[in-house]
């Protein structure tokens, strides 16, 4: 089994219709399953995320996920070409889900560091879709200069609107970020306007509360 990674309440119907096969015992308090959920990158794709520089991880209580990037830099100005103002990333994550379980993302945490001159900005997108799905959940955050510092965005989705991977169905996340930064008013002969994602963390929690369900059949 998979699920589906998911942004903001924006997100709360998608996958609402594939939500086959057996049904969710609704009654079942939350449980972690003690097997743990694999994830892995299947592909891997763009600018912001070179061969080798992306790498996931799963937390030990099955609680999160995180994706780690090393080269993920976007940039304009002194030492930068045209190219360099926009980075992304896509991946694609085949997911393994314990058997008889189901589970929802229900926030996502991105990190990175910025440094904006005087009239420069910069913008943070992210937008991901379930294997199958024509609808995508997407999100976006702004960033104004001066900046000059480590950067952390949210996108939650409420508690009631949790969408749950289908029982029983094996499908992967597709994930694309990107990073934008535009020099603006900034003096971009003399200087250099830049963002940085350092990771993205995904959790299978709302305040920190577990989101698991057993399938019921």
């Amino acid at each position: 089994m998979s699920g589906v990674f998911l942004a903001g309440g924006a997100a709360a119907a998608l996958l609402a219709s594939a939500l086959a096969g057996p049904t969710l015992d609704l009654e079942t308090p939350s449980t972690v399953p003690a097997e743990k959920i694999q994830i892995g990158i299947n592909t891997v794709n763009g600018s912001g995320c070179p061969a080798g520089t992306a790498a996931v991880a799963v937390a030990p209580d099955n609680t999160a996920f995180t994706v780690t990037y090393s080269d993920y830099l976007a940039q304009v100005g002194v030492g930068a070409s045209p190219t360099d103002a926009r980075k992304n990333c896509q991946l694609n994550l085949g997911v393994k889900v314990p058997h008889g379980f189901t589970y929802a993302i229900a926030g996502v945490t991105y990190r990175g560091y910025g440094y904006l001159e005087n009239g420069a900005t910069a913008l943070q997108k992210a937008q991901y879709y379930f294997q199958g799905s024509a609808q995508t959940a997407s999100s976006s955050h702004g960033f104004a200069g001066p900046f000059d510092s480590n950067w952390q965005t949210t996108d939650k989705t409420e508690v009631g609107e949790l969408v749950w991977a289908p029982c029983g169905v094996e499908r992967n996340f597709n994930i694309n970020t990107e990073l934008r930064v535009d020099g603006g008013d900034s003096n971009v002969k003399e200087t250099t306007s830049f963002m940085t994602m350092d990771s993205t963390d995904g959790a299978v929690s709302t305040v920190y509360n577990i989101a698991w369900k057993k399938c019921d059949g």
